[in-house]
Parts: C-alpha cells; sequence; structure tokens
C-alpha cells in the first residue's frame, strides 16, 4: 500500500473540512491542491494549499464553470500506476499523481426545493467538475482514495495513522462504491427536475409524487430505512425502504415516537390504516387487522370517534393499527387505556404532551406522528409479482354524490344516504370482495377477501349482529346476482350503496324494491385486491 501524498479537496460542505485538511498536511505532509471557496477556506485557516490554477497550469474560466476539467486532473486520477505506458506518459506530460480526492457536490435537490426557484438557478447548480472527479477516482479506486462526504473523515484518518499513511484497499473499493451511488442518485434528481419542469414548470419537479406511466422505462430509487426482524413470517428476510420522492405525511417519512421496531407486517397495516383516515376530511379513527379495517368511525369529538370504532369488533380491535387524522390528545390515549385495548401500532399527525406522556407508559407500543395529512391519492402504488412490478395510481374518483342514482321505489331517506356516503368512502379500504354495513358514521360488520360476494355479505351481517336492523350496506363492485342484497334485506338492512352496471341489475332491483331497500348506484367500483 502506498501512502496518500497529495490530494485534491472541493467541496460544497465544509463540516469538518479544515481539520480533516490540517491533519492530512501537518501529520501526514499531504500536499493539498484546492479550487475556488475550498482553497479560500482552507488558507484563511492557515491550511498550506495549492491552488488548482498552479497544479493544471490554466486558470479557471467561465465563470467557475471550468476549473477542473483538465487532463492534468483526471490524468492524475486514471493513471494506473502499474502500468509502465502509464507512467511514461504521465511523467512526459509532467502530471502530478493525486492519490485523494475529497469532493462533495453543489447542493442541486435542495436548491429545487426551494418552490421558488428559477430553472436558470437551478442549471446553475448542477455539478460538472465534482461528478467527473469523484468519478475518475472511483474509476482507479484500485490507487486512489475517494471520499465523498464528511462522515468518512475521521476513518480515513485512522486508517492513515495505522498503515503509515495508506488507506486499505476493500476501503478503497467500498468507498467508490458510494461515490457512483451518489452520481447515479445526483444525476436522477436532474433528470426529474428537468422532466417535471418540462411538463408542468419547475415547481412540479418538488411536488410530482407520481412515475410517468407513459415512459418505456422507469427508475426508481429506494434508500434503506431499516432492517426488519423478519418479514411476515420468521423464516423470511425484510428491510423497509423510502422512496426518494416519498411525500410528507407518509408512512415512510413518519417519525417514531415510541415502542419497539416496527414489523413488517406492523408497516403493512399502519399504511392500511393511515390510507382509511385520510379518506375523511371530519375528525375518523379506524382500527385495522390484517390490512382490513375491524373498526372505523367519524365523528366531530375524537374520543367519540374512537368509542364507536372500537365498540364495532372490540375482539378483533384487540392487538390492532389504530389511527387517527386528527392530534391526539390525552383524552384520546385515556379512552384507549381504559378499553384496555392493545395496540400495536398508534398513529396520528402529531400528539399533544399529555398524551406522549401517557403513551410512554406503554414501552411496547409503537407511536407514529406523520406531521400531516395529505389528501387520498396524489401518488402511486407498486406492487411485485414474480419477475416484474405493477404499478398504479392510488384508487381516488372525484365522484359527487349529486350525480349518483336511485333506481328503485324508495328514495333512501337524509340521514339513510349519510350513512350510505361514509360507507362508501370505508368501502375502499376493504379487501375486495367487500361488503361492509354501518349505522350513521360508525362500522358495524364486514366481509372482506371472499372468493363471492353472496359469502361477504354473510360474513358482514354475522359481524353486525342484531345492529345490522336499520343499519345499511356498501358493496364495492356490484351485486352480479340478487343473493347479496336478499342475505342483507333479510338482516334488516334497509339501504345498499353500489356501482350498479351488472347485467343482473334489475334482478336486484326487484329484489330490493320487494324488501323495501333503497339502491344508491355510484357508477364506480372500488376494489381493492
Amino acid at each position: 500500500m502506498s501512502p496518500i501524498k497529495r490530494a485534491l479537496v472541493s467541496v460544497t460542505d465544509k463540516a469538518g473540512l479544515v481539520e480533516f485538511c490540517r491533519v492530512l498536511a501537518e501529520e501526514f505532509g499531504v500536499e493539498l491542491v484546492s479550487t475556488g471557496g475550498t482553497a479560500r477556506t482552507l488558507a484563511e485557516a492557515g491550511v498550506p494549499v495549492r491552488p488548482i490554477e498552479d497544479f493544471t497550469g490554466a486558470p479557471e474560466m467561465l465563470d467557475g464553470r471550468v476549473k477542473t476539467l483538465h487532463p492534468k486532473v483526471h490524468g492524475a486520477l486514471l493513471a494506473l500506476r502499474d502500468n509502465p505506458q502509464h507512467q511514461a506518459t504521465v511523467a512526459e506530460r509532467g502530471i502530478e499523481l493525486i492519490d485523494l480526492v475529497c469532493v462533495n457536490l453543489y447542493a442541486f435537490e435542495e436548491t429545487v426545493a426551494n418552490p421558488d426557484v428559477t430553472e436558470a438557478d437551478a442549471v446553475e447548480h448542477i455539478d460538472i467538475g465534482g461528478p467527473s472527479m469523484l468519478r475518475s477516482a472511483a474509476k482507479n479506486f484500485a490507487a486512489v482514495t475517494v471520499v465523498s462526504s464528511p462522515d468518512q473523515y475521521e476513518q480515513v484518518l485512522a486508517e492513515m495513522r495505522a498503515n503509515a499513511g495508506a488507506t486499505l484497499p476493500e476501503t478503497r473499493r467500498a468507498f467508490a462504491q458510494r461515490v457512483f451511488a451518489t452520481t447515479s442518485a445526483y444525476d436522477r434528481a436532474i433528470t426529474e427536475y428537468l422532466d417535471h419542469s418540462r411538463h408542468c414548470g419547475p415547481q412540479a419537479a418538488i411536488s410530482a409524487r407520481t412515475l410517468d406511466l407513459s415512459a418505456p422505462e422507469l427508475t426508481l430509487h429506494l434508500s434503506k430505512r431499516q432492517d426488519l426482524r423478519y418479514g411476515e413470517n420468521p423464516h423470511q428476510q425484510a428491510a423497509f425502504y423510502q422512496r426518494d420522492d416519498a411525500a410528507p405525511g407518509s408512512i415512510a417519512t413518519a417519525q417514531q415516537l415510541n415502542g419497539k421496531e416496527l414489523s413488517y407486517n406492523n408497516i403493512l397495516d399502519t399504511d392500511a390504516a393511515w390510507a382509511a383516515v385520510r379518506e375523511f376530511a371530519e375528525p375518523a379513527c379506524a382500527i385495522i387487522k390484517h390490512a382490513n379495517p375491524c373498526g372505523l368511525s367519524s365523528h366531530d369529538d375524537l374520543v367519540e370517534a374512537y368509542q364507536a370504532a372500537w365498540a364495532g369488533d372490540p375482539v378483533s380491535a384487540y392487538g390492532g393499527i389504530v389511527a387517527f387524522n386528527r392530534p391526539v390528545t390525552a383524552e384520546v390515549v385515556e379512552a384507549i387505556f381504559a378499553n384496555k385495548q392493545f395496540v400495536e401500532v398508534l398513529v396520528a399527525p402529531e400528539y399533544t404532551d399529555g398524551a406522549l406522556e401517557l403513551l410512554h407508559t406503554k414501552k411496547n407500543m409503537r407511536v407514529l406522528a406523520t406531521g400531516a395529512v395529505p389528501p387520498p391519492g396524489g401518488d402511486v402504488e407498486l406492487r411485485a409479482t414474480s419477475g416484474g412490478v405493477l404499478i398504479q395510481e392510488l384508487d381516488v374518483v372525484a365522484e359527487d354524490p349529486a350525480t349518483f342514482t336511485v333506481p328503485t321505489k324508495r328514495q333512501p331517506t337524509e340521514a339513510e344516504r349519510r350513512a350510505l356516503l361514509f360507507a362508501w368512502k370505508v368501502c375502499k379500504s376493504v379487501k375486495s370482495n367487500a361488503i361492509i354495513i354501518c349505522r350513521g358514521e360508525a362500522l358495524l360488520g364486514l366481509g372482506a377477501g371472499q372468493p363471492n360476494r353472496v359469502d361477504s355479505a354473510r360474513i358482514a351481517v354475522g359481524h353486525a349482529g342484531e345492529a345490522a336492523r336499520g343499519a345499511v350496506a356498501a358493496s364495492d363492485a356490484f351485486m352480479p346476482f340478487a343473493d347479496s342484497l336478499e342475505v342483507l334485506a333479510a338482516s334488516g338492512v334497509t339501504a345498499v350503496i353500489q356501482p350498479g352496471g351488472s347485467i343482473r341489475d334489475d334482478e336486484v332491483i326487484a329484489a330490493a324494491d320487494a324488501a323495501d331497500v333503497a339502491l344508491l348506484f355510484t357508477g364506480h367500483r372500488h376494489f381493492r385486491h
């Protein structure tokens, strides 16, 4: 291993820079070559530094756009140390070898995150020389140490102290790998900005959360958020990755305030619970088990919303995930504790100090704060298949209840209509084939994920029991036969909301009229597989 004799330093993030370079120069005798603002910072701190113009023999030009794009820089980085022809060439051309490059890039992503950024300003923050130096150095990692972040400074110095001024081969290789990941992400950010600004203006690059499904190729970048103990089952390895464009208010960006680490199943169920309460502009509470709501209610008083959600199925609520679309107060937490409900995960936009004080007494309860409640949609969902990925927009339809039709002789009452509209929102969160029964703004029973709709109806009726009498029901897709309607009517359900559109709608409508049940047709289905 050869000791580091010369380093080229050019950084945007100057945290720890002076201390790092001072040790390189004073303890190891490394010659420092630097550019522009970095050179000034070192010189002002009394660290000896050689300007890039002296190294290349060429001044910076074009307002600093060209300063390190020079054969003496890239020849010094790319020359193979064990290749006699390369060494003869660098000697002939007066190229001085560089053993370490310390570069981090212009803050492009931070720049375009400003909603007032202009395209001209964004373009000026596209780094050219930085990625070029990083990639040249990384390609020659056999001999060159490439440092792309201040968090690597201590490791470099420690290895130099332990190895007579040299770094370890495995470290140089790992640092090179990090460089290529960094420059790849950097280029992707620029690509996305230019693409979205071309279609929708510069701000679209900041706010857009959807992938262009018309594109023949898609690039998705994920950063590991955490390793998971296991997947759905203990024998399955798993990890949680966050999309780089994850929107604020998502589960991926939520802050965990209490409790054990989230599991694979916790994350899936929490995401389902969070999606369910986001359907409501009114205060709402959802309790989720196995990705389906076993309780869901809306009420002006969040405690009442929770109590109604819990009362819908207290047995299933045990060990569930609880979501609120409003800040959680101490009174809400006290209601949960009074019910002796075991909660795996609690998710809400925020919590009062009193609520957190109580929640911290439950050391295992996972508590997530999203910080915001985004409206439904505004994103895509990805699901893996064997060898592929399905991508679709989230299920959001601008449905106007005024366009819903009533095909039956009896119109729903105002109370029934309000309950039907609530049930229709809940139905979107239930696995298809979905039949749910509600009273007012509270879920009473559901049948989910059954191979046929009539079985879902029977299960929903079984859950609701006597409470189904006088309640309303929703079906996420049309009823292909009258049997589902007949099961609901026999239980005492008085009104049903469904998309309509079956070739046997007339039979379903006739069955509803015979039972004096009002039907409301929406024209849209909401399958959730």
